[in-house]
């Protein structure tokens, strides 16, 4: 029965590694987010206004 007890182990260790990995990505993907304040102004579009005669 000892190998049954490693392997939950290890699947622990890997479902610790992956929710770990996780954590990183998501910090890392909080951290170059860009608000919604710097996503939402208008610009004018020139070439719009132009065809538009």
């Amino acid at each position: 029965m000892q190998g049954g007890e490693s392997e939950k182990k290890g699947e622990q260790a890997e479902a610790a590694e992956r929710e770990a990995a996780k954590r990183r990505l998501l910090a890392q993907a909080e951290a170059d987010r860009v608000p919604v304040e710097d996503t939402t102004r208008a610009v004018p579009d020139r070439r719009w206004r132009r065809d538009r005669g």
